[in-house]
C-alpha cells in the first residue's frame, strides 16, 4: 500500500493512519504572501505586452472578452477552493484529483502542470535576455538568461518564505504599474488631453470608432483565443494550499478577491487605454502601456514599462519553479516520479525537485541562439502552455463533479461551497469547448491544438508502465475499494429518497 495516505476515507476510518514519518512542507505563507501570489498568478506579461494584440484584433470588445473569461475562471478557482477544504491532508490539486478520479488522474494533471510552467519558464528566461539588453546592448545574451536561473534558485532554496517575499514584491511592481497607469489615464481623460494625431481623450473612444464590435463577431471570438493565455498561473494559489498559513482563512480570502482583481487590473486597464487612445491606433507588435505613457510625456516610459515587464517576466518565472518542484516532489510520494525528488532540505525545501525543475530552464539558455525561428517556436509552444492549463482547469472541475456525487455530507459541510454548484461547473465546461473550437479559426493556433495531443500520447505511453508497479496496483486497488465503499454508503440514502 502506498505511504501517504492524503485521502478523506482511510482519514476518517483510519485517522491514525498516516505515517508521521512522512515529509511534510511548510506552513509559512502568510496572508499576504497568498494575497500577492493570487495577485501575480492572475496578472502576467500578456496584460502588458499581449494586450495590444488583443485589442487590435478585438476592438473595445476586448473588455468583455476579459470579463467573460474572468468571470469563468472564477468559478474554477471556488471549485477548487472547496476540495481543498475539504480535507486540508490535500497538498494541491492533484491530490485530489487522483483521489476522486483515480491515479492516472493525479498522474497525467501533475506531469501536465509541470510541462505547463517548464514551458513558460523558458519563454520567460529567454524574454528577460531580451529585455536586459535594454540597458545592456552588448551583453552576451546567455549571461542574463543563467544570471536569472540562479538568483531564482537562490531565492527558493532557502525557505518557502523566501519565495513568498520575491513574489511579493514582484506582484508589487505590477500593481504600481497599472494603478499608475490608471491615475494618469483618468488624469489624461478629465483635462481631455489632445494628442499629436489630434484624438483627444475620452470615454467616447470606447463607441466612436465603430463601435464597441468594431471588428465584427469573429474579432469578438479572435479576442478569446488570445485573452485566455493571459489568465494561466491564475490557480497557483492552489498548488500553495500545503504551505499557506490558516488555509480555512486565506485561501478563501485570496479566491474572492479574484473577480475585483479581474475588474480593476484587467478590465480598468484596458477601459482606460482604450479612452485614451483610439483602439484602432494599437499596434499588435508594441506595449500599449508604453504608449500611453509616452503620450502622457514621460520620457521614461519605454524605461519603466521595459523594468514592469522585466519583473512580470521573472515573477513568472519564480512561480513556474516553485510550483513545478512542489509538483514533483508531490508526484514523488504518490510513485509517479523517482523516489528522491521527494525529500525535504532541513528547511522544509524539496531541493531535489527543484534542482529538476531549474536543470529544464536552461534549455532557454540554449534557445537564444537557435536562430530567427525562436519566435515562432515559442508562440507554438506557449499556446500548447496554454491549452495544458486548460486541461488541468478542466480536471479541477470534473473532480469537483465526481466530488458532489460520492461526498456529498462533505459538501454539505463546507464553509466555502462553490456558487451555482453543478449547474455552473457545466456552463465553464461548454465554455472551455468554446475556447478550443475558437482556437481553431486561426492558423497558428490550430496548428498548437493539433501538436498538443502528443504530450497526452508520451504521457500515456509512461502510465501504461507505470501502472504495472505493485505500487501502482495497490493505489488503483484502494481507490477502487474506496469508491466502492463511498458508492454502497449513498444506497440506502438513495433508496431512502425513492
Amino acid at each position: 500500500m502506498p505511504d501517504r495516505l492524503t485521502r478523506p476515507s482511510p482519514a476518517e476510518t483510519n485517522p491514525g493512519g498516516t505515517s508521521s514519518s512522512e515529509p511534510e512542507l511548510s506552513r509559512s505563507l502568510s496572508s499576504r504572501h497568498i494575497q500577492l501570489l493570487a495577485i501575480g498568478g492572475a496578472i502576467g506579461t500578456g496584460l502588458f505586452m499581449g494586450s495590444g494584440k488583443t485589442i487590435s484584433v478585438a476592438g473595445p470588445s476586448v473588455i468583455f472578452v476579459y470579463m467573460i473569461i474572468g468571470f469563468m475562471l472564477f468559478f474554477v478557482m471556488r471549485a477548487m477552493g472547496e476540495l481543498l477544504l475539504s480535507n486540508l491532508k490535500y497538498k494541491s490539486f492533484t491530490d485530489f484529483s487522483a483521489d476522486l478520479l483515480g491515479p492516472w488522474a493525479g498522474f497525467f494533471t501533475g506531469w501536465t502542470y509541470w510541462f505547463c510552467w517548464v514551458v513558460t519558464g523558458i519563454a520567460d528566461v529567454v524574454a528577460i535576455s531580451h529585455y536586459v539588453t535594454f540597458w545592456w546592448a552588448d551583453a552576451p545574451l546567455w549571461i542574463p538568461a543563467l544570471a536569472c536561473i540562479l538568483v531564482l534558485l537562490a531565492l527558493n532554496l532557502p525557505t518557502v518564505k523566501a519565495f513568498g517575499e520575491t513574489e511579493f514584491w514582484f506582484a508589487l511592481v505590477k500593481i504600481l504599474a497599472i494603478v499608475t497607469l490608471i491615475v494618469v489615464g483618468l488624469v489624461m481623460i478629465f483635462t481631455r488631453f489632445t494628442s499629436g494625431d489630434g484624438d483627444t481623450a475620452g470615454f467616447n473612444n470606447l463607441w466612436e470608432h465603430g463601435g464597441l464590435f468594431p471588428t465584427g463577431p469573429m474579432g469578438f471570438v479572435a479576442g478569446f483565443q488570445i485573452a485566455v493565455f493571459a489568465f494561466v498561473g491564475i490557480e497557483l494559489v492552489g498548488t500553495a494550499a500545503a504551505e499557506t498559513k490558516d488555509p480555512e482563512k486565506n485561501l478563501p480570502r485570496a479566491i474572492n478577491s479574484i473577480p475585483l482583481r479581474i475588474m480593476l487590473f484587467y478590465v480598468g486597464a484596458l477601459v482606460i487605454l482604450i479612452s485614451v487612445v483610439p483602439w484602432d491606433k494599437f499596434s499588435a507588435d508594441d506595449s500599449p502601456f508604453v504608449g500611453m505613457f509616452a503620450l502622457a510625456g514621460l520620457g521614461a516610459a519605454a524605461a519603466v514599462v521595459n523594468f514592469v515587464v522585466l519583473t512580470s517576466a521573472a515573477s513568472s518565472a519564480n512561480s513556474g519553479i516553485y510550483s513545478t518542484s512542489r509538483m514533483v516532489f508531490g508526484l514523488a510520494h504518490d510513485g509517479d516520479a523517482p523516489r528522491p525528488f521527494g525529500r525535504l532540505s532541513r528547511r522544509k525545501v524539496p531541493q531535489n525537485a527543484l534542482f529538476f525543475s531549474c536543470t529544464f530552464l536552461l534549455a532557454g539558455v540554449v534557445l537564444l541562439y537557435a536562430g530567427e525561428s525562436v519566435s515562432a517556436a515559442f508562440t507554438l509552444v506557449t499556446t500548447i502552455s496554454a491549452l495544458c492549463f486548460m486541461f488541468v482547469w478542466t480536471v479541477i472541475l470534473l473532480s469537483y463533479l465526481v466530488f458532489r456525487k460520492r461526498r456529498p455530507a462533505l459538501h454539505e459541510a463546507s464553509k466555502f461551497k462553490m456558487p451555482g454548484g453543478v449547474v455552473m461547473v457545466y456552463v465553464v465546461l461548454a465554455f472551455f469547448v468554446f475556447i478550443l473550437w475558437a482556437l481553431t479559426t486561426q492558423a497558428d493556433t490550430l496548428q498548437a491544438l493539433m501538436v498538443t495531443p502528443i504530450w497526452f500520447a508520451l504521457l500515456g505511453v509512461v502510465y501504461a508502465f507505470l501502472r504495472r508497479t505493485p505500487l501502482h496496483q495497490a493505489r488503483v486497488a484502494e481507490y477502487k475499494a474506496m469508491a466502492a465503499g463511498e458508492r454502497a454508503a449513498l444506497t440506502p440514502q438513495a433508496e431512502a429518497v425513492k
